[in-house]
């Protein structure tokens, strides 16, 4: 499942953004060439759909979370981050599920290239969190040092998206849980 069309690949003109409250102040950008030297990790995780389904023991290999924190470190206060897609989709994480090892910025599932529709050529991976946090289509990375919803979340989906807590929807949420 996705939101809009498929986007087609052009990696001539690919970029990625690292921007927002950055620690040099500065707006980053990578190409699919950049991209491609960062270091690779290999994650196995569970699946979580909000909508009640679950895909065990998937591979992802990508690009960790924890390279782009150190090619572009953010700046003293950041807690959140934004995710952003193709289209203007987004999801918000805190620092602290983006900073995890398991976290990582998908080029494959189980050995092979993502398809078109699973996000190909880059999709972040949440594991711990339901699967709209683990946005198709990357684009950009935002730093945040207050929290804003994404675009489910903007919807009434929960802010956190613990699927062990079951935290679907947003009047689910206790206080802290979501931006003020």
């Amino acid at each position: 499942m996705h939101y809009g069309r498929v986007p087609t690949f052009r990696p001539a003109t690919w970029r990625l953004q690292i921007f927002g409250a950055t620690a040099s102040g500065e707006q980053h950008f990578l190409t699919w060439d950049d991209f491609g030297q960062l270091p690779r990790s290999t994650v196995l995780a569970d699946f979580h759909c909000v909508t009640k389904f679950s895909i065990m023991g998937n591979e992802w290999t990508g690009v960790p979370a924890s390279a782009f924190l150190a090619a572009v470190p953010p700046a003293d206060g950041v807690g959140h981050v934004m995710i952003w897609a193709e289209y203007g989709y987004s999801a918000n994480v805190r620092m602290g599920d983006f900073d995890r090892d398991s976290t990582l910025f998908a080029t494959e599932l189980d050995g092979k290239p993502l398809s078109p529709e699973r996000g190909y050529p880059v999709r972040a991976v949440v594991p711990h969190l339901y699967a709209w946090k683990s946005v198709k289509w990357v684009r950009a990375i935002e730093y945040l040092t207050e929290d804003r919803r994404g675009f489910w979340e903007d919807r009434g989906y929960h802010n956190v998206a613990d699927p062990w807590r079951e935290q679907r929807y947003s009047y689910q949420e206790d206080p802290g849980e979501g931006p003020p």
